[in-house]
């Protein structure tokens, strides 16, 4: 798995109500926002929290859905999530920061998750990363300036036979190469 995040921006409002989305505010120690998300977003938390809160093991299909409303799960949203779900606030971040799935800050269109583990590692996967990195001027873990593409590590998509292996925007992609995964990136990026 990736290692744990940090982060998210926090959100101060105003006495009038006005919402400023920088990295400034009041947070406690462990850096959540004592003022929580802006009206808006926590009734949009709590209706996903209402669909999906009879599930057994609720907190995951919350998170995924969350995500794919918001494009992250913000650090801010953690405290509203634990108060919904009668759980604390350490397990909710535990959640968020072990699965790779999850990110505390939007990710590009296209999202570009590179194997590592060490199958793929014996067939050429850092070569890949490597190539990426190079092709992308990025690094693991971020995302391109004009936001079209974030470039991600896991470990062990399940593809192990076909390593080096990838997956983009939740496609999976085997035996790729430096000029195979120039293909996979513009054929996906064109799609997104």
């Amino acid at each position: 798995m990736d290692r744990p995040r940090s982060g998210g921006t926090v959100v101060t409002v105003d006495g009038h109500g006005a919402a400023d989305r920088g990295r400034t505010g009041s947070t406690d120690d462990q850096g959540h926002s004592s003022t929580g998300p802006p009206a808006g977003v926590a009734e949009r938390v709590r209706a996903v929290v209402a669909a999906h809160r009879d599930q057994r093991g609720a907190l995951l299909p919350i998170l995924h859905a969350i995500q794919a409303e918001f494009g992250c799960v913000d650090q801010e949203v953690v405290p509203l999530l634990a108060a919904e779900l009668n759980i604390s606030r350490a397990d909710v971040h535990g959640v968020v920061t072990f699965y790779t799935d999850f990110r505390a800050e939007p990710g590009g269109r296209t999202d570009v998750r590179l194997c590592r583990a060490e199958a793929c590692q014996s067939v050429g996967a850092e070569r890949l990363v490597a190539h990426a990195e190079q092709v992308l001027g990025i690094k693991l873990g971020q995302t391109t300036p004009d936001g079209s593409i974030t470039l991600n590590q896991v470990f062990c998509l399940g593809n192990c036979a076909l390593g080096p292996a990838a997956q983009v925007n939740g496609r999976l992609y085997g035996h790729l190469d430096p000029a195979r995964l120039d293909t996979v990136l513009a054929t996906e990026t064109a799609a997104s």
